[in-house]
């Protein structure tokens, strides 16, 4: 069975900053820190603006072979709206802007400079062997139909070949008999279907959580299941996702990530969980960061299924 690469969605979260990095690691040094007991990230802060090449090679030198990194793609990609000082300097006056100051339907030649650079930047990391591929989170508002799909597939030319790996959130593309031909389509195009753990809530907004590969790639992204800031505006992310699974809700997974694994070629599971929580009394500490907790967790609980895993140690929580 392919072993399970776990890891978080970031390396430089408040809370691991904060509370999981020891006292003393300079932030040059966190990365390297967070490599020896990861072999995997997820890059988020790609949404938020571009990611640059001087960056993508300092990542690949201060990692060692075989470390893989997924990049969130940059908000214009995914049709989330994004406000024109997010944009690159000389793309902005090309971009129309709302009375907010968001870009406004933005040209498909606009987004495809947008994709173009983006690929560009993550030259470093995909001449190492150490980029895996683009997180492709859609917005809750994109729903199930033929228009949404074109542009999925148009996404996918722009992206010179790298991996796409798809992640819905509004619930019509994974409801009813759409399911089937949501999945569908992801596999006759070879894109990765982003399997995700969140808050079992009543919402058009929420994905429902359904077990499935579509590529050789098995990809999970935990949320935590924190139903009260899941809609929550204006705050920030830790606050949204904030929450500490417990021992029994990741032991859900078990079956699952066991399924998903069987007969893949690389497995992925990232904790996005990022606030802290109290320390257990007795561990000579005040807090523990979210997400390297649960990821010490599952791989403790995959070893004890006899599910081969990497992400963390006991040492590490």
């Amino acid at each position: 069975m392919t072993p399970i690469r776990i890891g978080t969605c970031s390396f430089a979260d408040e809370a691991l900053t904060k509370w999981w990095y020891p006292k003393g690691v300079p932030a040059k040094e966190r990365l390297a820190y967070y490599a020896e007991r990861f072999d995997t990230v997820e890059i988020d802060s790609t949404y938020y603006r571009l990611p640059e090449r001087t960056t993508t090679q300092s990542w690949s030198e201060r990692t060692p072979e075989g470390f893989v990194f997924h990049i969130k793609a940059f908000g214009l990609m995914t049709r989330h709206p994004v406000r024109l000082e997010q944009l690159p300097p000389d793309l902005r006056d090309a971009a129309d802007t709302d009375a907010r100051g968001r870009v406004e339907r933005p040209s498909r030649e606009l987004r495809a400079e947008v994709f173009r650079r983006f690929v560009e930047e993550l030259g470093p990391l995909r001449e190492a062997g150490k980029l895996g591929g683009v997180l492709f989170q859609l917005p809750p508002y994109i729903v199930a139909k033929p228009s949404s799909c074109e542009y999925l597939e148009w996404a996918r030319e722009q992206l010179d070949g790298l991996p796409l790996l798809v992640e819905f959130r509004h619930r019509s593309w994974l409801e009813g008999d759409q399911t089937a031909q949501t999945l569908r389509f992801l596999e006759e195009r070879g894109l990765t279907f982003v399997v995700v753990d969140a808050p079992r809530v009543d919402s058009n907004a929420v994905a429902p959580t359904v077990v499935a590969r579509t590529s050789p790639v098995a990809y999970v992204r935990f949320h935590g299941r924190n139903a009260d800031t899941w809609h929550k505006r204006g705050g920030s992310a830790a606050e949204r996702f904030d929450y500490l699974y417990p021992d029994e809700e990741l032991r859900e997974w078990v079956g699952p990530l066991r399924e998903l694994a069987d007969g893949a070629e690389e497995a992925y599971a990232f904790f996005n969980n990022n606030n802290r929580s109290s320390a257990p009394p007795g561990s000579g500490r005040d807090f523990v960061a979210q997400a390297p907790t649960n990821a010490r967790m599952l791989r403790g609980l995959l070893d004890v299924a006899g599910i081969p895993a990497s992400g963390g140690s006991v040492a590490d929580g």
